[in-house]
């Protein structure tokens, strides 16, 4: 069994509303207001965001397009677009997992949308060679979660069967997407269920 691993929210902390609180003291007093803004800021990872991720865009012209389209001035968006990196930390609890999953003979892989800059924010940051076999970033594959051709991509690269893969993220449309395609998956809230959820498929002992 080959295991697959979201980034965002699952290896790294990623958490848009107290992100964007931090980020805009000024503009956002509560996280609930923090959630709001991320739904226009990062429109669900769709729209300008989405194609930041995919690669398509670059930094400056996300920035440009998300201050067009919200009315926010430039630099406070731009403040966001620069801020992200740090927001990245590695989750620690997801870190005793791999080392686990490791230990126990697994192949570890990652599938990732990340724009190009943070893709190489993390690979100079973090031992990503050490963790995992092999990985795709969106923004450097130009394609994107949850689309059919960016699983079939990863198949390819993993070199495994659907069936042999099973994969771990934290966007129920992206777990849809690895399932349609015959990939086991499931969706992760936080390390220690997915912890429990590896003991029950035998992966990991209790």
């Amino acid at each position: 069994m080959k295991i697959v691993f979201d980034f965002g929210g699952v290896v790294f902390r990623w958490h848009p509303a107290s992100f964007l609180a931090r980020i805009w003291p000024h503009r956002i007093e509560t996280l609930e207001q923090g959630a709001a803004a991320a739904v226009v800021f990062f429109q669900n990872y769709g729209g300008d965001w989405g194609l930041f991720d995919q690669g398509l865009i670059g930094a400056d012209e996300v920035v440009r397009r998300i201050s067009a389209r919200t009315g926010w001035p430039r630099g406070d968006v731009a403040a966001v677009v620069r801020a992200v990196p740090d927001e990245l930390m590695l989750i620690p609890a997801t870190a005793v997992l791999i080392r686990d999953l490791r230990a126990a003979g697994h192949t570890l892989h990652f599938l990732s949308n990340m724009p190009e800059p943070y893709a190489d924010h993390l690979s100079r940051s973090f031992p990503l060679n050490e963790w995992f076999e092999s990985g795709l970033f969106s923004g450097r594959v130009k394609q994107i979660k949850p689309s059919a051709e960016m699983f079939a991509m990863a198949e390819r690269h993993f070199n495994a069967p659907p069936q042999d893969l099973l994969f771990l993220d934290d966007h129920p449309a992206n777990v849809d997407a690895a399932l349609s395609r015959d990939w086991q998956a499931f969706l992760f809230t936080d390390a220690a269920s997915a912890r429990r959820e590896l003991v029950s498929r035998r992966l990991l002992s209790a």
